[in-house]
């Protein structure tokens, strides 16, 4: 038996949802030596350590609220912290730069001691044991992934330590994400090759080169999100499903081909899901609490049923000012699917956000500042009930297409294999292919930037609500120029009038593409450099 190197401290799995992990016949264990024996001990030290971020019900964890920190949707719970990333109120006092820093570099620290120790429990299955191997260093990738995009430069530790042998100097982002690469493609060759019946949240292959794919997006290595993407489509074991929509409603949540990553009822332990409460309308005695809510800068962003921008409606003719006032107006399908708000129907009834006895009414505390609602995620069936039971797909093959289509286009060399992934997502969508279909002869004239510009459209519309977003506005370096407007909503004519909801002021400086680390993180890790401007 490997010599244990270090002791962890049992309390450390209470972080976030650890609760009855270590309920064993002895509940006066303290040391990690005295609990981590056996087959059973390392499923749920695996399981507990994806659960508490990867499928957390903690709000502010949640996939879909990420948006928050984006142009895409307003946060109105300050404590979430969404809020203040958009609003450009985050600064090295905030308590969520020490809350995320803080939580991965707990995790990792537990990950490496259980990779470390990875012989000590007794497994009769070797193969059981290299699967959860993989599975805790494909987490401890994806913890340094996340750390490298909000904080860049970080320390970088690969093995257990004790607080002293932790305070390292960072390393820099390039030469971790290399690493970090490195090490994953070798962790996806020892995963599961599919999706497995049990335990199906956690990676396998596939899900674990999408990861891949999508942190060498990020940071701007479009050789290799092709490699993977190409990887992935190559198996052929995914496709688009059918009808948009239904991926987000209870009609298609578990049963469809598109979800390559998911986070389903196994993976929360069988707690409920609340995005109905999170999302939804404060609708008759409805659990509704509208926490996060879609912004006239997205409802603006669905081009037209065309495949056109509302500013360059060159089919149909209507005006911006036509489609600002009327939203439903020649658009794009995927807004219906994915949004509603002033005039559409809920649960059998008119919603209407400027009738002051109503609960939609959009002064109200728990409707909407915006006047729209995600339609996503949010079931009526869900309505009067305490929670639901979604299954997310949090890595599905449209990104995997669209991200193939993104490296190809910012390589310049936009081919048809390239088009026609672009026209796959969009026909799925239920554009007009008539006049959408990238391939036809208005698209030939078309510049590098003009398909930078549909590619990353098509990437907002999409996956909006789906906690993509923000990483884009970063990494595309857009955010100081989308974060530097003000947060609206509804637009309408009183009068002969256009006046627009407004939710909020923001604003975005160069400083903030980097969070800062938080000064107690600071005092415990004097090597640490505060980011830049904090």
């Amino acid at each position: 038996m490997k010599k244990l190197k270090y002791l962890m401290i049992v309390i450390s799995f209470s972080l976030i949802g650890c609760d009855g992990l270590l309920d064993k016949s002895d509940p006066t264990a303290t040391t990690f030596v005295e609990f981590f024996n056996d087959e059973e001990d390392l499923r749920r030290v695996t399981y507990s350590t994806y659960v508490d971020y990867f499928a957390s019900v903690d709000r502010r964890l949640v996939h879909y609220m990420h948006e928050g920190k984006s142009d895409n949707a307003y946060s109105r719970i300050d404590s979430d912290h969404h809020q203040q990333v958009a609003n450009g109120s985050l600064s090295s006092n905030s308590r969520l730069a020490e809350y995320y820093y803080t939580i991965s570099m707990k995790h990792i620290g537990r990950l490496n001691t259980y990779i470390d120790n990875i012989d000590v429990p007794y497994v009769e299955d070797e193969d059981i044991r290299n699967r959860y191997q993989s599975v805790l260093e494909g987490l401890r990738v994806w913890h340094y992934f996340k750390l490298t995009d909000r904080f860049g430069d970080i320390p970088f530790l690969l093995d257990p330590a004790d607080l002293d042998d932790a305070r390292q100097p960072p390393v820099p982002k390039e030469e971790i994400v290399q690493t970090l690469l490195a090490m994953g493609d070798d962790i996806a060759e020892r995963l599961p090759p599919e999706q497995t019946t049990s335990n199906a949240y956690m990676f396998h292959k596939q899900s674990f080169l999408g990861i891949l794919m999508r942190h060498s997006l990020y940071n701007g290595l479009y050789e290799e999100v092709i490699d993977y993407a190409q990887e992935i489509i190559n198996t052929g074991d995914y496709e688009l499903h059918p009808n948009y929509g239904d991926l987000f409603q209870y009609t298609a949540h578990d049963s469809n081909n598109e979800f390559i990553k998911i986070n389903d009822d196994d993976a929360r332990g069988g707690r409920n899901t609340l995005s109905f409460r999170d999302l939804g309308p404060h609708f008759r005695t409805g659990n509704g609490q509208s926490y996060l809510v879609p912004t006239k800068s997205l409802v603006d962003s669905y081009w037209t049923l065309q495949g056109r921008s509302i500013d360059n409606d060159d089919v149909m003719g209507n005006s911006k000012e036509d489609y600002e006032l009327d939203p439903t107006l020649n658009r794009d399908p995927r807004y219906e699917a994915s949004i509603m708000g002033h005039g559409d129907i809920f649960y059998g009834e008119v919603i209407d956000i400027y009738n002051s006895n109503n609960p939609m009414f959009h002064e109200n505390t728990r409707a909407s500042s915006s006047g729209y609602w995600f339609r996503k995620y949010v079931s009526e069936d869900d309505a009067f009930r305490n929670g639901g039971s979604f299954e997310y797909g949090t890595l599905r093959y449209a990104e995997v297409l669209l991200s193939y289509a993104e490296a190809k286009i910012m390589l310049n060399e936009i081919d048809g294999v390239t088009k026609g992934y672009i026209n796959d997502v969009r026909e799925r969508a239920g554009l007009d292919m008539t006049e959408a279909d990238v391939t036809l002869p208005y698209y030939d004239s078309y510049t590098q930037d003009d398909w930078i510009e549909l590619i990353r459209n098509e990437r907002r519309i999409e996956f909006a609500a789906e906690g993509l977003r923000y990483d884009d506005i970063i990494r595309w370096g857009i955010a100081e120029d989308v974060l530097n407007e003000p947060a609206l909503g509804h637009t309408r004519e009183v009068n002969g009038n256009i006046e627009t909801l407004h939710i909020e002021d923001r604003s975005f400086a160069q400083h903030n593409y980097l969070w800062p680390f938080h000064q107690s993180s600071i005092k415990v890790e004097p090597e640490l450099e505060q980011n830049s401007g904090y």
